[in-house]
This record gives C-alpha cells, sequence and structure tokens, in this order.
C-alpha cells in the first residue's frame, strides 16, 4: 500500500485549525459550527479558525495565495498538527496544500470517514467503512503522490518492472472487489430476512434522520433496547433491529440507521447501501427531527434528499419533532397532527423524558391496521375509533 494517502489517521493528531471558505452558498456560521462537531466528534481540538469568501475554489491551493500563507502563521502560532478543510479537496489541491503546510491536510470526507472508522462495531460495519475508505483513497492515486512513481525492479521481473502506483492500484482494486462480495452476501441474508416479514405481514419501521437529532434514545424508548446514544455526531453507525409488541396489534420491527448529514459523501452512500436497504424496504419511516436546532428545516431537506437519492422518497413518512423539552415547543406540550386523510403525519415527542411516545405507538398501530389484508382487520383496532389528539403542532 502507499506509504502516503489521502486519508490520514486523524485520530493521533491533537490540535487542529479548521477552514471554512464561502463559495455563496449561504449558512456559513451553521456550516462552521458543524464541522466543529465533527471535529470534536473525532476527538481533535480545534485551535483556529481560517475563514475567507472566493467566487470559486483555486485549482492550486483551493483558498488561494493569500490566505494559504494566512494559515501557515497560523500553524507556526498555535502549534497546530492537522489542517481540515469544511470542503473536498482534488488531489492535487490536498498534496500542494500538504507540501505547503508541511502537515496533513484533511478534507470534509477524510474526517467523516474516519469518525465512520471509529464507530463502526459489526463486522458489516466495519466492512463497509473499509470499503469507502479505500474508493475514496482510490481517487487520491490518480495523481499528487510523486513517490509512488518509482519503478519496482528486481530479481524475477524482466524490463522496466510494474509502477508502485501500479501495484497499488492493482491491490487496491483486488481488496475493494473481495469486500463487495463479502457485503453482496450480507445483502442476500438481508433480503432473506426481509421476505421473512413481510410474509408475516409484520410492519417493517425505519428509524431516520439527521444525525444526532436522538433516533438512538427514541429507538431505546420504544424498544427498550441499550444502544448507544450520545450527544455527537455519528453516535450509531450499525443499524439495530429490534420487535415491538404493540397491544391488540401484535409485534412491529423497529430499526435504528445510521444518521444522514448535508452532502454526505457519495462512496458513503453507496458502501453502506446493505445498512441503507433497511430504510428503502421499510413500511413506514419516522423521521426524527431535532425541533430546537435553528437549522431543523434545511436538515430535514438533507435527509429527503437522501431518501431521494437511495430511491427511498415513496415510503410513508411521520415527521417526530423531538427535544421538544429544550425547545420553544415545550411550552405548547406534546402532541400530533393528522393528514387530510387521518393519518398521524407529525408528532412532537421528548425521546429522552419519554414525553408524548404514546402518539408513536398510536400511529404505528394504526399503521398495522392499515396493513394487513381487510379480512383479518375484523375486530382488529380501527383506525377510525383510535382516540384521536386534538392538540396540533
Amino acid at each position: 500500500m502507499p506509504e502516503k494517502s489521502g486519508i490520514s489517521n486523524v485520530r493521533s493528531m491533537h490540535a487542529a485549525i479548521l477552514v471554512n471558505n464561502d463559495f455563496g452558498e449561504g449558512m456559513q456560521s451553521e456550516r462552521l459550527q458543524e464541522l466543529q462537531q465533527l471535529a470534536a466528534s473525532d476527538q481533535i481540538k480545534v485551535v483556529a479558525v481560517a475563514e475567507g469568501k472566493r467566487k470559486r475554489p483555486d485549482p492550486r491551493t483551493f483558498v488561494g495565495s493569500g490566505k494559504a500563507e494566512e494559515i501557515v502563521r497560523l500553524i507556526d502560532d498555535t502549534g497546530a498538527d492537522v489542517v481540515i478543510f469544511n470542503h473536498d479537496l482534488t488531489p492535487a489541491q490536498q498534496r500542494n496544500l500538504m507540501l505547503h503546510f508541511n502537515c496533513p491536510v484533511i478534507d470534509r470526507t477524510s474526517l467523516i470517514l474516519d469518525i465512520f472508522a471509529q464507530r463502526a462495531k459489526s463486522h458489516e460495519g466495519k466492512l463497509q467503512v473499509e470499503l469507502a475508505q479505500l474508493e475514496h483513497l482510490a481517487t487520491r492515486l490518480v495523481r499528487g503522490w510523486t513517490h509512488l512513481e518509482r519503478q519496482k525492479g528486481g530479481i524475477g521481473l524482466r524490463g522496466p518492472g510494474e509502477t508502485q502506483l501500479e501495484t497499488d492500484r492493482r491491490l487496491l482494486r483486488k481488496r475493494v472487489r473481495l469486500l463487495k462480495e463479502k457485503l453482496t452476501g450480507l445483502q442476500r441474508q438481508h433480503k432473506i430476512q426481509r421476505r421473512a416479514r413481510r410474509r408475516s405481514q409484520i410492519l417493517s419501521v425505519s428509524i431516520v434522520g439527521y444525525t444526532n437529532a436522538g433516533k438512538s434514545t427514541l429507538f431505546n424508548r420504544l424498544t427498550r433496547a441499550q444502544t448507544y446514544a450520545a450527544d455527537q455526531l455519528f453516535a450509531t453507525l450499525d443499524t439495530t433491529t429490534r420487535k415491538l409488541y404493540i397491544p391488540e396489534c401484535g409485534p412491529v420491527v423497529v430499526s435504528d440507521t445510521v444518521g444522514f448529514i448535508r452532502d454526505l459523501p457519495h462512496t458513503l452512500v453507496a458502501a453502506f447501501r446493505a445498512t441503507l436497504e433497511e430504510t428503502i424496504e421499510a413500511d413506514i419511516l419516522l423521521h426524527v427531527v431535532d425541533a430546537c436546532s435553528p437549522n431543523k428545516d434545511e436538515q430535514i431537506e438533507a435527509v429527503n434528499k437522501l431518501l431521494t437519492e437511495i430511491g427511498a422518497d415513496n415510503i410513508p413518512q411521520i415527521l417526530v419533532l423531538n427535544k421538544i423539552d429544550l425547545s420553544d415547543l415545550s411550552e405548547s406540550g406534546v402532541g400530533s397532527v393528522r393528514d387530510e386523510y387521518g393519518r398521524i403525519s407529525r408528532i412532537r415527542l421528548s425521546a429522552k423524558t419519554g414525553e408524548g411516545l404514546e402518539f408513536v405507538k398510536q400511529a404505528l398501530a394504526e399503521a398495522v391496521v392499515n396493513k394487513k389484508p381487510e379480512s383479518e382487520n375484523t375486530g382488529s383496532l380501527d383506525p377510525g375509533k383510535v382516540k384521536r389528539s386534538s392538540v396540533t403542532v
């Protein structure tokens, strides 16, 4: 494997300079705050922030020569040992900046990948993270690392031999192929399990949402599971599935999935296809939103954009406004809203305290009834007879 890669082991770093450039995308303070949260989630101490504004990225250094010199001075003043960019860098830009700064340079995708590498616990999760890392690394091998161009000669090799770059590419392709084969096998297992659930008419529910919205906390409240939940980005990577028994309706299957984030790298979306298929195959989505976030509308949009990308945009959603105990919504209390068809479409609750959880169970109970064939609904819970809340959100 190469001596250097586009993905540095940032866990060994302690002090970082964050670089956030405004290219007219808007919401710069929120974007910077999210980068700071990502750095904190990767146990990196932020010692300085460099902000700038440009019409377009500089093809050589991304930020331009003047800003690059400013960052060099910040490195000298703070003793920072890594520079993290809030955008994706080309291989050439990353190499130029590393040479200029004389320290590792990490872009947004590499940072997210490193967090994922720390958080993945299951065998499948680790395979998916490694695949995403290698596919990202493949783009770094296109150009940028001059030390890889040396010839590999020696006994038994005739002619100029194979360059180190070609060797790295070949080994990388071989490993990627092996990982994809293993993940395909796991994908087949998941399909068999989902097929069995469909035959038994068990309702399948996936909890989705922006990272750190409180999905795992809601999952634990509903299923009494003990999955890891923390106030940090990407606390959950591995999908966890549990059965929830609803009186008069029977069991439903609830899955806690990986959190989404704005501009989630495509390599991660592709690598986590097996995990995200729990979402694609679900009967209903509980879309958890941090109600006290000032960017909740943008976060909802980011999640819906990714759901469209993976083909889950046609699955019925229930919007769950979480953390009302921390927001202005707490004065209005818990509650639910129904759509024009009489179905619960929005719920206000606190997963931490458990307030409003009954509305989720009520919504799932009605969904179970709607899923069953009409002949099986005789004598069952009738959604039209369920006590409905008049509280609005």
